[in-house]
Protein backbone atom coordinates (compact mmCIF):
# COMPACT_ATOMS: atom_id res chain seq x y z
CA UNK A 1 0.00 0.00 0.00
CA UNK A 2 1.45 3.37 -0.72
CA UNK A 3 0.80 6.53 1.50
CA UNK A 4 -0.71 9.25 0.09
CA UNK A 5 1.57 11.41 2.41
CA UNK A 6 4.60 10.60 0.73
CA UNK A 7 4.87 9.77 -2.73
CA UNK A 8 8.37 9.65 -3.04
CA UNK A 9 8.42 6.22 -0.88
CA UNK A 10 6.00 3.57 0.25
CA UNK A 11 5.65 4.10 4.10
CA UNK A 12 4.91 0.99 5.82
CA UNK A 13 2.62 1.62 9.51
CA UNK A 14 0.70 -0.06 11.61
CA UNK A 15 -1.86 -1.73 9.54
CA UNK A 16 0.85 -4.86 8.04
CA UNK A 17 0.36 -8.18 7.07
CA UNK A 18 0.64 -9.37 10.79
CA UNK A 19 -1.77 -6.83 11.39
CA UNK A 20 -4.53 -7.63 8.60
CA UNK A 21 -3.74 -11.01 9.65
CA UNK A 22 -5.68 -9.96 13.15
CA UNK A 23 -8.47 -8.63 11.16
CA UNK A 24 -9.04 -11.80 10.13
CA UNK A 25 -7.23 -11.48 6.43
CA UNK A 26 -4.05 -12.70 5.24
CA UNK A 27 -3.16 -9.54 3.42
CA UNK A 28 -0.64 -6.51 3.24
CA UNK A 29 -2.75 -3.47 4.11
CA UNK A 30 -0.61 -0.88 5.51
CA UNK A 31 -2.71 2.56 6.48
CA UNK A 32 -5.51 2.99 8.91
CA UNK A 33 -8.77 2.22 7.38
CA UNK A 34 -12.15 0.94 9.35
CA UNK A 35 -12.91 -3.17 8.78
CA UNK A 36 -15.93 -4.65 9.01
CA UNK A 37 -17.46 -7.78 7.54
CA UNK A 38 -20.21 -7.58 4.79
CA UNK A 39 -23.94 -9.00 6.57
CA UNK A 40 -25.68 -12.34 5.25
CA UNK A 41 -26.64 -9.59 2.05
CA UNK A 42 -23.60 -10.28 -0.81
CA UNK A 43 -22.94 -6.94 -2.19
CA UNK A 44 -22.47 -7.75 -6.42
CA UNK A 45 -24.47 -7.05 -9.06
CA UNK A 46 -25.10 -9.38 -12.37
CA UNK A 47 -27.31 -7.92 -14.22
CA UNK A 48 -27.62 -9.45 -17.13
CA UNK A 49 -29.92 -7.00 -19.63
CA UNK A 50 -29.93 -4.45 -17.81
CA UNK A 51 -26.23 -3.43 -17.62
CA UNK A 52 -24.52 0.19 -17.34
CA UNK A 53 -22.45 1.28 -19.89
CA UNK A 54 -18.89 2.80 -20.49
CA UNK A 55 -18.92 6.38 -21.90
CA UNK A 56 -17.12 6.53 -25.61
CA UNK A 57 -15.47 9.01 -24.75
CA UNK A 58 -13.55 7.55 -21.91
CA UNK A 59 -9.74 7.18 -21.94
CA UNK A 60 -7.92 4.31 -20.52
CA UNK A 61 -4.31 5.45 -19.59
CA UNK A 62 -1.95 1.91 -19.66
CA UNK A 63 1.54 2.64 -17.77
CA UNK A 64 4.48 2.26 -20.16
CA UNK A 65 2.09 3.19 -23.02
CA UNK A 66 -0.05 5.40 -24.53
CA UNK A 67 -3.73 6.84 -23.86
CA UNK A 68 -6.14 4.92 -25.44
CA UNK A 69 -10.49 5.19 -25.82
CA UNK A 70 -11.49 2.09 -24.32
CA UNK A 71 -13.66 1.54 -27.27
CA UNK A 72 -10.13 0.79 -29.04
CA UNK A 73 -9.63 -1.97 -26.22
CA UNK A 74 -12.77 -3.57 -27.23
CA UNK A 75 -12.66 -4.31 -30.62
CA UNK A 76 -11.32 -7.68 -30.16
CA UNK A 77 -11.34 -8.68 -26.77
CA UNK A 78 -13.71 -8.21 -23.53
CA UNK A 79 -12.21 -6.46 -20.30
CA UNK A 80 -12.03 -7.61 -16.87
CA UNK A 81 -10.49 -5.00 -14.56
CA UNK A 82 -10.13 -5.82 -11.18
CA UNK A 83 -9.91 -1.73 -9.77
CA UNK A 84 -7.62 -0.96 -6.82
CA UNK A 85 -7.45 1.74 -4.64
CA UNK A 86 -3.24 1.94 -3.48
CA UNK A 87 -4.00 4.14 -0.03
CA UNK A 88 -6.11 1.57 1.37
CA UNK A 89 -6.05 -1.68 3.42
CA UNK A 90 -9.06 -3.06 2.12
CA UNK A 91 -6.59 -2.88 -1.53
CA UNK A 92 -3.94 -4.32 -0.25
CA UNK A 93 -5.76 -7.04 1.62
CA UNK A 94 -7.03 -8.67 -1.70
CA UNK A 95 -4.39 -7.75 -3.72
CA UNK A 96 -2.79 -11.52 -4.31
CA UNK A 97 -6.08 -12.53 -4.62
CA UNK A 98 -7.06 -10.54 -7.52
CA UNK A 99 -3.71 -11.79 -9.08
CA UNK A 100 -4.88 -15.82 -8.47
CA UNK A 101 -7.86 -14.84 -10.19
CA UNK A 102 -7.22 -12.59 -12.77
CA UNK A 103 -4.19 -15.08 -13.97
CA UNK A 104 -6.84 -17.76 -14.19
CA UNK A 105 -8.78 -16.09 -17.10
CA UNK A 106 -5.51 -14.80 -18.16
CA UNK A 107 -6.18 -17.09 -21.23
CA UNK A 108 -9.52 -16.28 -21.79
CA UNK A 109 -10.78 -13.87 -24.69
CA UNK A 110 -10.99 -10.62 -22.20
CA UNK A 111 -8.09 -8.51 -20.98
CA UNK A 112 -7.75 -8.79 -17.28
CA UNK A 113 -6.29 -6.22 -15.88
CA UNK A 114 -5.86 -3.72 -12.85
CA UNK A 115 -7.14 -0.22 -12.29
CA UNK A 116 -5.21 1.54 -9.66
CA UNK A 117 -6.71 4.87 -8.44
CA UNK A 118 -3.13 6.68 -8.56
CA UNK A 119 -0.67 7.62 -11.21
CA UNK A 120 1.53 5.77 -12.99
CA UNK A 121 4.07 5.96 -10.13
CA UNK A 122 2.52 5.09 -7.28
CA UNK A 123 0.67 2.35 -8.73
CA UNK A 124 4.02 1.01 -9.64
CA UNK A 125 4.82 1.45 -5.73
CA UNK A 126 1.43 -0.63 -4.93
CA UNK A 127 1.77 -2.94 -7.43
CA UNK A 128 5.78 -4.01 -7.47
CA UNK A 129 6.40 -7.01 -10.21
CA UNK A 130 2.79 -7.65 -10.64
CA UNK A 131 2.51 -4.29 -12.35
CA UNK A 132 5.25 -6.11 -15.15
CA UNK A 133 2.81 -8.93 -15.28
CA UNK A 134 -0.41 -7.47 -16.17
CA UNK A 135 -2.27 -4.66 -18.35
CA UNK A 136 -2.27 -2.07 -15.62
CA UNK A 137 -4.22 1.73 -16.11
CA UNK A 138 -3.79 4.48 -13.67
CA UNK A 139 -6.68 6.22 -12.67
CA UNK A 140 -5.08 9.32 -10.40
CA UNK A 141 -8.78 11.36 -11.11
CA UNK A 142 -11.03 7.89 -10.45
CA UNK A 143 -13.42 7.98 -13.46
CA UNK A 144 -13.09 4.47 -13.89
CA UNK A 145 -15.27 2.97 -11.30
CA UNK A 146 -17.22 5.43 -11.61
CA UNK A 147 -17.84 4.64 -15.13
CA UNK A 148 -18.55 0.97 -14.05
CA UNK A 149 -20.99 1.71 -11.31
CA UNK A 150 -18.76 1.24 -8.70
CA UNK A 151 -18.97 2.91 -5.22
CA UNK A 152 -16.61 1.26 -3.07
CA UNK A 153 -13.16 -0.81 -4.01
CA UNK A 154 -11.79 -3.12 -4.36
CA UNK A 155 -14.08 -3.94 -7.79
CA UNK A 156 -13.94 -6.58 -10.08
CA UNK A 157 -16.43 -5.97 -13.31
CA UNK A 158 -17.04 -7.47 -16.53
CA UNK A 159 -16.98 -5.00 -19.61
CA UNK A 160 -18.42 -6.86 -22.78
CA UNK A 161 -16.97 -5.54 -26.05
CA UNK A 162 -19.94 -3.15 -26.73
CA UNK A 163 -18.88 -1.36 -23.61
CA UNK A 164 -21.63 -2.67 -21.18
CA UNK A 165 -20.62 -4.11 -17.95
CA UNK A 166 -22.87 -7.08 -17.23
CA UNK A 167 -21.28 -7.87 -13.84
CA UNK A 168 -20.08 -6.16 -10.66
CA UNK A 169 -18.66 -6.72 -7.47
CA UNK A 170 -17.19 -4.66 -4.82
CA UNK A 171 -15.42 -5.29 -1.67
CA UNK A 172 -14.35 -8.57 -0.98
CA UNK A 173 -17.34 -10.41 -1.23
CA UNK A 174 -16.46 -14.41 -2.91
CA UNK A 175 -20.11 -15.13 -3.92
CA UNK A 176 -20.04 -11.52 -6.07
CA UNK A 177 -16.61 -12.28 -7.18
CA UNK A 178 -17.19 -15.66 -7.92
CA UNK A 179 -20.23 -14.39 -10.25
CA UNK A 180 -18.39 -11.99 -12.02
CA UNK A 181 -15.56 -14.48 -12.75
CA UNK A 182 -18.08 -17.23 -14.12
CA UNK A 183 -20.10 -14.32 -16.37
CA UNK A 184 -16.26 -14.05 -17.78
CA UNK A 185 -16.28 -17.97 -18.35
CA UNK A 186 -19.93 -18.14 -19.80
CA UNK A 187 -18.97 -15.15 -22.09
CA UNK A 188 -15.53 -16.36 -23.04
CA UNK A 189 -16.07 -20.64 -23.23
CA UNK A 190 -13.55 -20.93 -20.29
CA UNK A 191 -13.01 -22.44 -16.77
CA UNK A 192 -13.59 -20.29 -14.00
CA UNK A 193 -11.16 -19.96 -11.23
CA UNK A 194 -12.15 -21.47 -7.80
CA UNK A 195 -13.45 -18.68 -5.48
CA UNK A 196 -12.76 -18.47 -2.59
CA UNK A 197 -9.47 -20.25 -2.50
CA UNK A 198 -7.93 -21.72 0.68
CA UNK A 199 -5.70 -18.80 1.31
CA UNK A 200 -8.07 -15.58 0.49
CA UNK A 201 -8.79 -13.46 3.13
CA UNK A 202 -12.29 -13.60 5.32
CA UNK A 203 -15.12 -11.29 3.44
CA UNK A 204 -14.80 -7.56 3.72
CA UNK A 205 -16.13 -4.41 3.06
CA UNK A 206 -14.93 -1.90 0.76
CA UNK A 207 -13.42 1.61 1.08
CA UNK A 208 -15.37 4.64 -0.61
CA UNK A 209 -13.90 5.40 -4.45
CA UNK A 210 -14.03 9.06 -3.24
CA UNK A 211 -10.95 8.45 -1.13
Amino acid sequence: MVDRRSRGRARPTAGTQEGARRNGTDGIGRQRTRHRCWGPHPSHRYDRGVANRLPDDLVLHPIGADSRPVGELLTTFHLAPVVLDPYTNESSWILKTAVRVLDALRGADARVSFVVTSDADDARRFLGPIADDFLVFADPDRVVPKALGATTLPAFAFVRVDGSVEALTEGWDPAGWRSVARAIAAATSWNPPTIPGPNDPAPFAGSPVTG
